[in-house]
């Protein structure tokens, strides 16, 4: 496993907890259902057979790229950097490490 596949899973994992947590804690639906959908969808864009190679790619970047949005709209909002700051940054680092090429 590569180091970028390594943070991609980490990634996966905090968002899933981020969205539990902000159920549990603030009781909020959104939280929940937000983090579990795009978790699953990053998901699927990992597996091969489920979509081409490109659209895969195309569709991650998406998804996190709205993500992006939404965490940089709450550290915005809140002005606290836990969790949304904390999960701008990852998305930032995950998008530029399955992005970038490094040689």
């Amino acid at each position: 496993m590569s180091f970028s596949d390594l943070v991609f899973w980490v990634y996966v994992v905090l968002l899933l907890l981020g969205g539990l947590f902000g159920f549990y804690k603030g009781k909020s639906k959104v939280s929940l259902i937000t983090s579990v959908v795009s978790a699953a969808l990053l998901v699927l864009t990992t597996l091969r057979g489920i979509f081409e190679p490109a659209f895969a790619r195309d569709l991650a970047n998406l998804i996190m790229a709205a993500l992006l949005v939404v965490f940089a709209i709450r550290l915005a909002k809140t002005k606290k950097f836990m969790p949304g700051g904390l999960m701008l940054v990852l998305t930032i680092l995950v998008l530029a490490l399955r992005n970038l090429k490094f040689h």
